[in-house]
């Protein structure tokens, strides 16, 4: 009996042990560490290393040639080595406040920091991340003590695009206690991301929580849709498993999207207590989704009042016909013509999309249709979208 006990007890330790494995293992070091002063530590044990590096967009910017031109990527700093093979590396000053992605670079092979739980995919590259607080924009990134949305993840069928389709829905704090109609706000992704890429990435649910909290920005219902007419969701999420992310699929911005795009807002306004009409209703997206709200705005011009591109792609592929790019300037001039409440367009000065942009606003400029430009500094980036959104939502709805 004894030994029956002793044998029991056994396997339940080994049981304990593999059903919590995750308990043990866990990194010592402390990387990154946000100093008083704000500048940061970061720390990794590479004993047998000859080179460590971390890049991450709080360094300076280094440019790569790309497809697209030129553009802007995170620069490296080195890391020094100390005692028992920790290297480390400290900003030489403070850092501003903002979410921030890195990685090291250990002897050519990029890792992410192994003492840092913390991550974020785009696309099919995951780094780690870390938030510098203590003013805005940062601090609107943050999970504070306010009133919180409720975050949901709903699928939709699209018979346009022949599948059932998911999308991340934010109600505002309240919504499931009363009966009030609200606005909403179509939230588009760029080209390799999904569903997941403006709450994740973007922070939109932290963004809207705190500006609605403040009450610099209306209480709205904010749909992120899957902009890939290809997918049914997010990468590992829909019936294809796990299959590698990519930008590569066959009917990207070929007009498919925006052709099933009523399906969307159809299902939105018989499923939700919206307030159904051009007036309450808004879309804006960053790079292929500000393409996306600019030929999808422009193709229905009585669903939405509030027009918000981002970094935007403007004109369509040489290959792509669709019937949803044809006819661009008598599309526009019926839009204006409709007098849109707002017609928002954001981009960095850096951006590889920057003269594309240019082109347009002086296409727009010559038929004297208004629109309102706000210019940053910075490229092609996350940071940018996160700032452009914070300052996009206050002028919704109004």
């Amino acid at each position: 009996m004894k030994r029956l006990s002793v044998l029991t007890l056994m396997i339940a330790v080994c049981a304990t042990m593999m059903a919590q494995q995750a308990l043990w293992g866990f990194s010592a070091l402390k990387s990154p560490e946000i100093n008083p002063d704000n500048t940061v530590t970061f720390r990794i044990h590479a004993p047998k290393a000859i080179s460590v590096k971390v890049t991450g967009d709080f360094l300076p910017t280094q440019k790569m040639e790309t497809p697209f031109g030129l553009v802007d990527v995170p620069g490296t700093a080195d890391l020094t080595e100390g005692k028992d093979g920790v290297w480390e590396y400290t900003t030489p000053s403070p850092i501003s406040p903002e979410l921030y992605s890195y990685s090291f670079i250990v002897d050519g092979q990029r890792m992410n920091d192994p003492s840092n739980v913390f991550q974020i995919r785009d696309t099919a590259t995951i780094t780690s991340v870390f938030l510098v607080g203590g003013d805005e924009p940062a601090d609107l990134y943050k999970v504070n003590d306010v009133p919180h949305g409720t975050v949901s993840k709903v699928w939709y069928n699209s018979p346009t695009l022949g599948t059932d389709r998911r999308m991340t829905v934010y109600t505002p704090a309240g919504y499931e206690k009363g009966n009030k109609r609200y606005p909403v706000l179509y939230l588009l992704h760029g080209m390799g991301g999904d569903e997941n890429a403006w709450s994740e990435l973007g922070r939109a649910t932290q963004i809207l929580d705190n500006l609605i909290a403040q009450g610099k920005a209306r209480p709205m219902i904010v749909v992120m849709t899957n902009g890939n007419s290809d997918l049914q969701a997010a990468p590992g999420e829909s019936s294809l498993g796990f299959t590698q992310p990519t930008t590569q699929l066959p009917r990207t911005m070929d007009g498919s999207f925006e052709t099933s795009f009523p399906e969307i807002v159809k299902f939105i306004d018989k499923n939700y207590r919206t307030i159904a009409n051009k007036k309450n209703r808004a879309i804006a997206g960053l790079s292929m989704g500000g393409f996306h709200s600019m030929h999808i705005s422009k193709q229905y011009p009585d669903m939405f009042d509030y027009i918000g591109l981002f970094s935007a792609a403007i004109m369509p592929r040489e290959d792509a016909k669709s019937p949803v790019y044809e006819d661009l300037e008598r599309k526009l001039a019926r839009q204006f013509a409709k007098k849109p409440a707002l017609y928002w367009i954001a981009i960095g000065n850096t951006d590889f999309l920057y003269q594309a942009n240019k082109d347009y606003r002086k296409m727009l400029d010559e038929k004297n249709y208004p629109y309102t430009y706000r210019e940053s500094d910075g490229g092609h980036i996350w940071r940018n979208w996160r700032i452009y959104l914070s300052e996009f939502l206050p002028m919704l709805f109004k």
